[in-house]
């Protein structure tokens, strides 16, 4: 998915990809009070119904947004949901560009 990185996982159930966000989307989470990739996992959720974790609550450096997610579903529904976090990180990078 372009804007998203990831190192490979290493024996674990969990991977960690950075998300580039777009600066419109950063402000409106510190006017919120919130950190932006809180923003992004919920209107993840809110437009998916996929789930994952933000980053920002496992002590990431300043700057940096993601989140966590497992890999453990069956490769064909990893495949879909891979489709929908492609899908929605190109509709909200559109709407905070």
């Amino acid at each position: 998915i372009p804007g998203f990185s990831c190192q490979q996982a290493q024996g674990a159930m969990y991977i960690f990809p950075k998300v580039s966000l777009p600066q419109g989307a950063i402000e409106l989470a510190e006017e919120n009070g919130i950190a932006a990739d809180t923003l992004y996992a919920v209107s993840l959720l809110e437009s998916t119904g996929i789930c994952v974790v933000p980053a920002s609550g496992f002590g990431q450096e300043e700057g940096r947004f993601g989140f966590r997610t497992t890999f453990l579903p069956s490769e064909e529904e990893m495949s879909r949901v891979v489709v929908g976090m492609r899908k929605h990180d190109e509709e909200f990078c559109a709407r905070f560009d």
